[in-house]
């Protein structure tokens, strides 16, 4: 059973479909907390979840919610964000009156709503959740913007696809496991650490990775909690802990920092062996 934030039909779960397969087993939870719970206390629990948008950057909480979970990072998948306006069967465009969706999405339609004349917008809090709400009231003269995902798991027609402004908009998601796994070929490893709060301690501990010609992919900081004013520091690395450079690396940062952690070791956007 794979958790995923969300209801059915989410860009969660057309990425954990992706990712785990298209009839993998799969359990929608309605917060990002309770997902990372779930895939926690259940032996062999898995789950997915999104962790940076190419147009709104980082979503913080997952990285706050890696720290105080027990999982591993063992995939990672980039998906498209399409969306589309959907209706009822038999429902026209040029019938509608309300369109329903999630207030980001809606931003993200902006050049296409602009076009429409008499038509009222309502924001929900899930472009899966207007989709199942006009196929739960039978509301032949509305529409939402949703994936293709949600157009499929209610039975809705696609009256316009691809309305978003911004065609090049993606979303990097993560798959955890209780258990890391041995990546092949190309290497990806996740890291976390805390530097000690003293001039030049960043710059030292990002200097193990440069002396060795390791790749640095992302750096991300969040605050310590419990220390205000202290951070935590997310790497994104190329290699793997078993390959000499990296390991060597790490034992340095571990020499300078106080606290460091390896979060998982896995192939950039593919799916290792799940």
């Amino acid at each position: 059973m794979i958790a995923y934030q969300g209801e059915k039909g989410s860009f969660s779960e057309q990425a954990a479909r992706q990712f785990f397969g298209a009839h993998a087993k799969l359990k929608p939870l309605p917060v990002f907390s309770d997902v990372f719970a779930d895939a926690e206390k259940r032996k062999g629990g898995r789950c997915i979840v999104p962790i940076e948008n190419s147009l709104f950057g980082s979503i913080h909480q997952t990285y706050d919610l890696l720290m105080k979970h027990k999982l591993y990072i063992v995939g990672e998948i980039k998906l498209r964000i399409e969306l589309h306006l959907m209706a009822l069967p038999g429902a026209r465009l040029g019938g509608i009156r309300t369109i329903y969706s999630q207030l980001q999405a809606l931003g993200q339609c902006e050049n296409f709503l602009g076009t429409l004349k008499n038509v009222k917008i309502e924001a929900v809090h899930d472009t899966a959740a207007a989709a199942r709400m006009i196929r739960e009231r039978r509301q032949h003269d509305a529409a939402a913007i949703a994936s293709s995902q949600a157009a499929k798991a209610y039975a809705l027609k696609i009256l316009k696809q691809n309305v978003e402004s911004n065609h090049r908009n993606y979303t990097r998601f993560i798959a955890l496991s209780h258990k890391p796994v041995q990546p092949k070929g190309i290497q990806k490893t996740s890291i976390v650490f805390a530097a000690k709060n003293i001039p030049g301690s960043l710059f030292k501990s990002l200097a193990v990775f440069a002396l060795r010609d390791i790749n640095l992919l992302k750096i991300e900081s969040r605050p310590l909690v419990g220390k205000p004013w202290e951070y935590l520091f997310y790497l994104d690395v190329e290699g793997t802990p078993n390959s000499d450079p990296l390991k060597q690396a790490l034992n340095h940062l571990k020499e300078m920092c106080t606290f460091v952690r390896v979060l998982g070791s896995y192939t950039p956007f593919g799916n290792n062996s799940f």
